[in-house]
């Protein structure tokens, strides 16, 4: 299988080389070529990107797809200068939704059974038993109910917890109370004890993670932020946890990754941080999804991972 012109692979350089191995592999005839190793840019068809630098799409005159490795597609959005009317795929599938519903499942059972707390027993040699409710009454309010989200809610429904989920349009999810829209949300966050983001970054929903909706979740809630660093104002965070609007935070991602050393998070006991490995794509199986997704573009298939720039997802 091959499709027509070439490839050009922009990734971090860690595993650079192998995204253009099974590339290649997959698409036989067809070069695979690393974003500063392009002999002829006006044979470059195809763009496959994570965090291209920004203008760098333009020097490829005979492009037609940009693909994006990963689920998220700001990054390639924010590109000021990105050349228009090219169709924009994601990478999505069943091995990405698996590896982020075990990560939601993972972090809600941790913070309902109140993990840390025996985390710090088990540290002060101290049999410590904490009684905990069972999840039926426990509220968990999941933000972004696509296919991520929806697997998710549908996942923490199946163990008993009491699931609502809040979307930008009307969903219909069996055992989970379903909310859209601004005029709903209100609803949606008082509800959730922990709330999990897995929201697209937008414009409308950058910095939505702030004081304000903390105040309107229940008292003492936690958070799982698995999303976007951008989702979150950081400043609002600390504060939050210390007038106790939060008892507790994960986070997955960062406004800048990797989270600078110096970065207050790391000392702050309450915050749980891990490194963006949510949903982390491995890349033989990025590049299977890649590669079938490039076939059926130039073959002129539907697609369902094609991106509507307008709404950023």
């Amino acid at each position: 299988m091959s499709v027509p012109g070439e490839i050009v692979l922009h990734v971090g350089p860690a595993r650079a080389a192998w995204w253009q191995r099974r590339l290649s592999e997959l698409l036989p005839g067809t070069p695979v070529r690393l974003w500063d190793a392009v002999p002829d840019p006006a044979a470059v068809t195809a763009a496959v990107v994570w965090k291209h630098p920004p203008g760098g799409l333009r020097r490829f005159p005979a492009l037609r797809v940009i693909v994006s490795i990963g689920a998220g597609v700001d990054h390639v959005l924010a590109d000021p200068d990105l050349p228009p009317g090219v169709p924009l795929l994601r990478i999505t599938g069943e091995d990405l939704t698996q590896r982020m519903t075990e990560y939601v499942v993972w972090q809600v059972l941790a913070l309902h059974r109140r993990g840390w707390e025996l985390a710090a027993a088990r540290a002060a040699r101290e049999w410590r038993q904490i009684v905990t409710p069972v999840a039926g009454r426990r509220g968990v309010g999941i933000m972004g109910l696509g296919r991520l989200g929806g697997a998710a809610a549908r996942a923490l429904a199946g163990l008993g917890f009491r699931v609502h989920g809040w979307a930008r349009t009307p969903r219909d999810i069996p055992g989970v109370t379903c909310h859209a829209g601004a005029g709903e949300l209100d609803a949606f966050l008082a509800a959730a004890e922990i709330l999990v983001c897995l929201l697209p970054l937008t414009p409308a929903t950058e910095g939505i993670l702030n004081l304000d909706l903390f105040a309107r979740l229940p008292r003492g809630a936690a958070l799982v932020n698995a999303a976007r660093g951008g989702h979150l104002v950081e400043e609002d965070l600390i504060p939050a946890l210390d007038q106790g609007l939060l008892c507790r935070a994960v986070l997955d991602v960062a406004r800048i990754e990797p989270l600078p050393t110096d970065h207050p998070f790391w000392a702050d006991p309450r915050i749980d941080i891990t490194p963006h490995v949510a949903s982390l794509i491995d890349p033989d199986t990025g590049a299977r999804l890649i590669a079938e997704n490039l076939r059926r573009f130039f073959a002129g298939e539907k697609l369902s991972d094609l991106i509507d720039p307008a709404r950023g997802y």
